[in-house]
């Protein structure tokens, strides 16, 4: 740990009994508030173990003048009570984690506050007052969630999730997002970890987004549901996945069954569709394979060349690349991270839509290939839909 550092946690914890009254008391339990949002955007943690020789925060947050650390050392400030405090962070959603005498990792047991991605459960917390704030529930009208079951051509039913926006029962039709999650994924992650309802009803609400219906399938066809609410009883969430053609080929039957029980805008202008990773994938071949169903299309960090060989639906690219854009939908959106894996997979495909002369938006985030980045790409295309 370089000087600079040293001196920097050393005044944390000293500090760290007067920070502890700041405006966010996020974990407590058993007299610790173990997470602190404090009013420069600095964060105050606490951690009790006695057993412990030593502890540190480690978490996607810490920085200190542009320096990735890797961890912030915890101190012991009285018997058993660990305490240190970040540097101000920018207004976002953070991730975190404590380390145990350099070899044990856990999540915050004084917090409630976590998030499911696949098998994990992440600790968190969030900086208001800029981004964070559309993170967090605010008081503003609020839309609805609601688990529905749907079957077509009498397969097993499945589950997928719906948001309709506040003043949906009221009457109406509304414009329909159909959002896609990725690898290891279920209808449940948008709304969990992606924010869903808290980034609609803020950005509805402040004017910066219509209103509109957000449709969340599952799109592993291992599986009807997410761990634990169908029949297949409470299996272990794993890197489960669909890239074999049986997603997409039924997608049109989805949009049928969405557009006889609900009140949408049933035409190609009021629908859109947009999807990481995994869901990246679908919605690239879903409105390539059906052309005239969406006007709006959005990948965010895609997986673009990664179908299953000898599947139709993934063949011919190219042609049906220029037999979808023929038909000039409104946006065709693609965002990544400049660090995210699947970076160079994504040039290509932008080289291929150039070579083509097929138009497109482009947006490049710092990052690699994260929820942070997806959430921001949300935010960026909801601002673009049905204008």
């Amino acid at each position: 740990m370089n000087r600079v550092l040293q001196i920097f946690v050393v005044l944390c914890a000293t500090l760290s009994a007067t920070l502890l009254s700041a405006q966010q008391n996020i974990g407590g339990r058993g007299g610790i508030n173990s997470v602190a949002v404090n009013d420069d955007g600095s964060v105050s943690f606490s951690y009790y173990n006695p057993d412990a020789q030593s502890v540190a925060v480690k978490g996607d947050f810490i920085t200190l003048r542009g320096e990735t650390l890797e961890r912030v050392e915890l101190f012991e400030a009285e018997s058993g009570i660990w305490q240190g405090t970040t540097p101000p962070l920018t207004s976002e959603l953070y991730y975190y984690s404590f380390i145990i005498d350099n070899r044990v990792e856990v999540r915050d047991p004084a917090s409630i506050y976590c998030l499911r991605d696949v098998g994990s459960l992440i600790s968190y917390f969030v900086v208001p007052g800029g981004r964070g704030d559309l993170y967090m529930a605010q008081d503003v009208p609020h839309g609805t969630l609601a688990r529905v079951w749907y079957s077509v051509d009498d397969a097993p039913e499945r589950r997928m999730t719906i948001y309709t926006p506040a003043g949906y029962e009221r009457g109406g039709r509304y414009p329909v997002l159909y959002l896609l999650h990725g690898m290891g994924g279920d209808e449940e992650a948008w709304v969990a970890t992606g924010r869903l309802a808290e980034i609609m009803d803020n950005m509805i609400a402040k004017g910066d987004a219509e209103p509109m219906i957000v449709v969340m399938t599952n799109g592993c066809m291992q599986h009807l549901a997410a761990p634990g609410y169908s029949a297949e009883g409470m299996w272990s969430p794993y890197m489960s996945g669909s890239m074999d053609g049986s997603f997409e080929s039924h997608f049109e039957d989805v949009v049928t069954w969405v557009d006889r029980h609900y009140r949408t805008k049933a035409r190609r202008s009021s629908r859109a569709i947009a999807g990481l990773s995994m869901g990246g994938f679908h919605a690239l071949h879903i409105s390539q394979h059906y052309p005239t169903l969406f006007d709006y299309v959005a990948l965010f960090s895609a997986a673009i060349f990664r179908g299953k060989e000898g599947v139709e639906i993934y063949e011919n690219l190219e042609a049906k690349l220029d037999r979808q854009f023929a038909s000039h939908p409104r946006l065709y959106w693609i965002g990544i991270g400049n660090e995210d894996f699947l970076y160079e997979e994504n040039v290509e495909f932008r080289a291929l839509l150039d070579a083509h002369n097929l138009p497109y938006t482009y947006f490049e985030s710092s990052g690699g290939h994260t929820w942070r980045n997806w959430r921001i790409y949300l935010t960026e295309i909801a601002s673009k839909l049905f204008k």
